[in-house]
This record gives structure tokens, C-alpha cells and sequence, in this order.
């Protein structure tokens, strides 16, 4: 009898636990959350397209930016990465995501990138807004346009934001580095 109870006991335990857990999942379907970042992404075709957290800022032919305050809907989760719509449902995005690589989950790393509301960026210099509505970090630009234009560095690479340089994906096999000054601004781009 007492085996039974614990065995009771322990499995209300286990599913009160998991409940727990996908209750507070930040990738409730068919959450409306705005992008704070670009997110860089390379079509299959003109409606599929795959991201990175490694965030390939060049990765060649198919290439599209989906831009910073762009509305997006969770779709799905799963161990490897996510799925979102944007464009009234219209495009798809499948995003790789490795936890070990970013040093946090994959719902702390959608809260970082995302936001419930859109995000303000005004008082940005023209330099960070020529950046970001090209995708690209550009001499003179700060550390927040650099981020807004490229995305969140990927931690494997760029383990610190502190760091004076933070370096990018610009595809699978090559990076790109970006230097700051003391000013906090790029002072070159390798």
C-alpha cells in the first residue's frame, strides 16, 4: 500500500513538473511577438526560409533580412530550434538553435531577441540606421545599431558583449569581426 501511495505521489510530482514547464514556455503557439533585431535569413524559395543564432549576416543567394519591429507568430518548438510565420502568415522561418553554443535556452535566447510590443529606436545616429536598414555594421556605428543591424552575436563566438570585438557568422565557413573603439563605436569592420 505504501508503494502505491508513493508511486501516486511521485507521478502527480512528474506531471505537476511538466505542466510547469510548458506553461511557461515563451513559445506559446500562436504568440504575437515583434523582432528586436534583424534577423538574417536565406530563402529556400519565396515563401520558406531558415535563420541561425549564429546569425549568417552574408550567407550568399536567397538572402533576405527580415527587419527589426517585424510582427511574427510562434508556430512551433521543438529541441532544435523554432518555427515563426510573419507577413500575416504569409513566410514562414525555421530557426536552428544549439542552447549549448548560446550558454542559455531557447526561450531565454526568443525573449532576447523578441518583444511582446514593437521596440522604439529612436534617437539612433544616421550611421547605426544606414546599418540596420542595411544589414550591415559600418564604421562609426554603436555597439546597439551593430546589434540591431547583425543581430544577437552568437555566444560561442562572442562569449562577451564587453568585448571590443564581436564576431559573426557571415555564412557556415567564414566570419565576419567587428572592432570597437573606446567610444563604444565600430572602428573596423574585418
Amino acid at each position: 500500500m505504501f508503494r502505491s501511495i508513493l508511486t501516486n505521489v511521485l507521478s502527480l510530482l512528474f506531471l505537476c513538473l511538466i505542466g510547469l514547464v510548458f506553461s511557461q514556455s515563451a513559445l506559446a503557439k500562436g504568440e504575437i511577438l515583434f523582432t528586436k533585431y534583424n534577423i538574417h535569413t536565406q530563402g529556400k524559395d519565396a515563401t520558406n526560409f531558415k535563420a541561425s543564432y549564429a546569425n549568417f549576416t552574408d550567407p550568399g543567394a536567397g538572402h533576405i533580412i527580415i527587419p527589426t519591429g517585424t510582427e511574427i507568430q510562434m508556430v512551433k518548438n521543438g529541441w532544435r530550434g523554432f518555427v515563426f510565420t510573419y507577413d500575416d502568415g504569409s513566410k514562414k522561418v525555421t530557426f536552428e538553435y544549439q542552447a549549448k553554443r548560446m550558454g542559455m535556452s531557447m526561450d531565454e535566447y526568443i525573449e532576447l531577441i523578441t518583444s511582446p510590443e514593437p521596440v522604439s529606436y529612436s534617437g539612433l545616429s544616421k550611421q547605426d540606421k544606414k546599418g540596420i536598414a542595411d544589414g550591415k555594421a559600418y564604421k562609426g556605428m554603436t555597439r546597439k545599431g551593430v546589434m540591431i543591424a547583425l543581430g544577437y552575436p552568437a555566444a560561442h563566438k562572442t562569449p562577451s558583449l564587453e568585448s571590443n570585438t564581436w564576431v559573426y557568422w557571415g555564412n557556415r565557413f567564414r566570419t565576419i569581426g567587428v572592432d570597437f573603439n573606446d567610444q563604444g563605436k565600430v572602428a573596423n569592420v574585418r
